[in-house]
């Protein structure tokens, strides 16, 4: 059966002691911890920076084998250049996660467009024409204008997922469009019942083949991190400790 990636958006806060984290664990030892609890996290910072060479290094060594790092695309792709005229940028940003590739540890690259970006299919379609097929992405639409078919069908034939993100605001459409899907839960909380029925979705993605990608949304409180744990073992699958 497919796997299933849980997780949160992030895992350096100390105010996740003592639910998740142990009291006395220092903070340069969050990483190491978190990975035996959870199999994936998404890293948010590389909105903003690229990552060094060092500090990929040391997550691939403070991880076990299996482990998953998501990466959010960085801003200048998404945000200042929109898409457009990022053939020179997109592989500086690639080869700054390649280490983690080569490590076999990179997950999904997310690519989360700005609220105010419309719908735009010529757009996206020459953007995906842009992306190394080699590397699997997820795209977050943050304008309801997206959510057509037209715009679903362009990533299916990219082999591109739709991600799957819920806030108060919005919900995306939970459409599959690619061999694995991508999910972010980012509500403050959870009901028994709404987490029972990711589980089923899940479950109906991991039958037929699908590797699922999950992450809660981090706070400073450890919600997002808890219920990541109760649905990773609550699915069934393989501990990662």
């Amino acid at each position: 059966m497919a796997q299933l990636f849980a997780g949160t958006s992030g895992w350096a806060y100390p105010s996740w002691k003592p639910e998740f984290y142990p009291e006395k664990l220092p903070q340069k030892n969050f990483l190491q911890y978190y990975a035996t609890q959870l199999n994936a996290v998404e890293v948010n910072f590389t909105f903003r920076q690229l990552v060094k060479e060092t500090t990929a290094q040391k997550w691939i060594a403070e991880t076990p084998a299996g482990f998953r790092f998501s990466v959010k695309a960085h801003q200048v792709i998404t945000h200042i250049k929109r898409l457009k005229k990022t053939e020179d940028f997109i592989p500086r940003f690639l080869s700054t996660i390649e280490p983690l590739a080569q490590a076999g540890k990179l997950g999904p690259v997310l690519f989360q467009l700005p609220p105010n970006l419309k719908a735009d299919a010529q757009l996206l379609e020459d953007f995906l024409a842009a992306l190394p097929r080699g590397v699997a992405s997820a795209f977050e639409f943050r304008h309801t204008s997206w959510f057509t078919d037209e715009i679903f069908n362009l990533l299916k034939s990219r082999n591109r997922a739709l991600c799957v993100a819920e806030t108060e605001e919005r919900v995306t459409p939970d459409v599959v469009t690619a061999d694995f899907c991508y999910y972010r839960y980012r509500k403050p909380s959870y009901t028994p019942e709404e987490r029972q029925s990711m589980v089923n979705r899940i479950q109906e993605h991991r039958s037929q083949g699908r590797d699922v990608f999950a992450y809660f949304k981090h706070e400073e409180t450890p919600q997002g991190a808890l219920y990541a744990a109760d649905i990773f073992k609550t699915v069934g699958t393989s501990s990662p400790s």
